[in-house]
């Protein structure tokens, strides 16, 4: 799955704010996402993350 810095994923699952989006800030072995909902950052394993996505919007669409 082709992620990068500054996509916003739509995760399958909502962050307990509410929202499914989140920002990502790194990408690597680990993902660090800030919820677009709350501002809350946090790193998730690459492999669960990518389960756990529904859609990707790229940068340069939003």
């Amino acid at each position: 799955m082709d992620i990068e810095k500054n996509d916003i994923l739509v995760m399958k699952k909502k962050h307990p704010c509410g929202a499914n989006k989140m920002l990502v800030l790194r990408s690597g072995m680990d993902f660090k996402l800030r919820c677009v909902g709350c501002d809350r950052e946090f790193m998730i394993p690459r492999n669960k993350a990518e389960k756990n996505v529904k859609s990707v919007i790229k940068e340069a669409e939003s």
